[in-house]
């Protein structure tokens, strides 16, 4: 059951930036988001304006002085950046929030107002440790390490090895320049995937050289498409349109990359059964996509969570450094060999995860609103 929130907007750093949204904004929205009801906020001063909650449609009210509270209610400060899980932990335990450090946040579930100040109020309350990003805010500085922090927290359980520690690494370079322009992250997720279809032709074209740039090209669309996900995430603007058109998107630049190096390999005159390899890796990329969006669209159970880390030990952007590697030493053909059997048996494992146990009669959920 949803309960009320109240936020307190401190003169000194209500109207600071974290990642392109005022922390007033994104506290607003976090609260929401863990289930708050009607959120009051109290400021002496007139609101700024609030982008990223206009945009959600999501109902504030403003207050010059505290409301009396006569049920339990969310309490917390501006002083605070504080993500949605951990509010939505701190409804269900009614405490206030601790950092990793244990160090006390302004935050917590209060039954009434008892002090003058709101560390005195939550003072009493057992502590709830925070298990995501959840930092003082006390000025510039403080508001820096907050958003070192925060886009530090980006990361999806599809990320391997590479996208971990170099992909994403690399794409938050570009993601911290466009959060602060009105770029989308769908138009993002439109240029990664005109990168990847560069990358397809270039791989066509059937020299040595011509490859290695594509194999350059596809790592880069690589990157750029951890960005897209980066900025949905840090501006709240995860959609199903963006889910869709990221996995859409990657499958289209997987059957072009496969299709130009078949087309490459042909015009270099490599022997290997090309067009077989070439059809059976699209092929199978097509079954692939169906497979997954069938598992996701089955309501949620042991399969479904089998299911998921099938795909979350697959389907990460790894296989580009595979083929840059394999392109550098002019194995291009291995590679087309790896993709036509590879993707077969994943779809295969995939729907023998869906199937095993399956009871008669399941009711479809719509998928989540996340993206890579």
């Amino acid at each position: 059951m949803s309960i009320p929130a109240v936020i307190f907007c401190d003169p000194e750093t209500s109207t600071l930036r974290i990642a392109g949204l005022l922390v007033i904004d994104r506290l607003i929205v976090a609260a929401h988001r863990a289930g708050a009801g009607s959120i009051t906020i109290v400021s002496e001063k007139p609101l700024p304006p609030l982008a990223r909650t206009a945009a959600l449609g999501i109902t504030v009210k403003a207050a010059a002085h505290r409301p009396e509270l006569i049920e339990p209610t969310l309490v917390l400060s501006t002083r605070v950046l504080v993500q949605a899980p951990d509010l939505k932990r701190l409804l269900e335990q009614r405490g206030r929030l601790m950092a990793r450090d244990g160090t006390p946040l302004p935050a917590g579930v209060l039954t009434g107002f008892t002090g003058s100040t709101l560390e005195e109020q939550l003072s009493p309350l057992p502590g709830v440790a925070a298990e995501g990003v959840a930092v003082p805010i006390t000025g510039a500085a403080s508001a820096a390490v907050a958003a070192r922090a925060l886009w530090s927290s980006l990361s999806t359980s599809l990320d391997g090895f590479v996208d971990k520690h170099f992909n994403r690494p690399a794409g938050h370079y570009l993601s911290k320049i466009l959060v602060h322009t009105p770029v989308s992250p769908n138009q993002v997720s439109v240029v990664a995937s005109l990168i990847g279809l560069a990358a397809a032709w270039l791989f066509a074209q059937g020299h040595y050289q011509a490859a290695l740039w594509g194999a350059i090209l596809f790592q880069i669309s690589a990157i750029v498409d951890c960005v897209d996900g980066d900025l949905a995430r840090i501006l709240f603007k995860e959609s199903r349109l963006g889910r869709w058109l990221d996995i859409v998107g990657d499958q289209v630049v997987h059957i072009s990359i496969f299709a130009g190096i078949g087309i490459g390999l042909y015009r270099a005159r490599i022997e290997d059964p090309l067009i077989p390899l070439v059809v059976s890796a699209a092929i199978g990329v097509v079954i692939a996509l169906i497979v997954v969006v069938r598992g996701q669209l089955q309501p949620e159970s042991p399969r479904k969570h089998r299911l998921k880390k099938l795909i979350d030990a697959t389907a990460s952007r790894d296989f580009s450094v595979v083929l840059l590697v394999l392109t550098v030493l002019d194995k291009m053909s291995l590679f087309l060999w790896m993709a036509a059997i590879g993707v077969h048996i994943f779809w295969l494992l995939a729907l023998g995860v869906q199937l095993v146990g399956q009871p008669a009669s399941a009711t479809p959920n719509p998928d989540r609103e996340n993206r890579s």
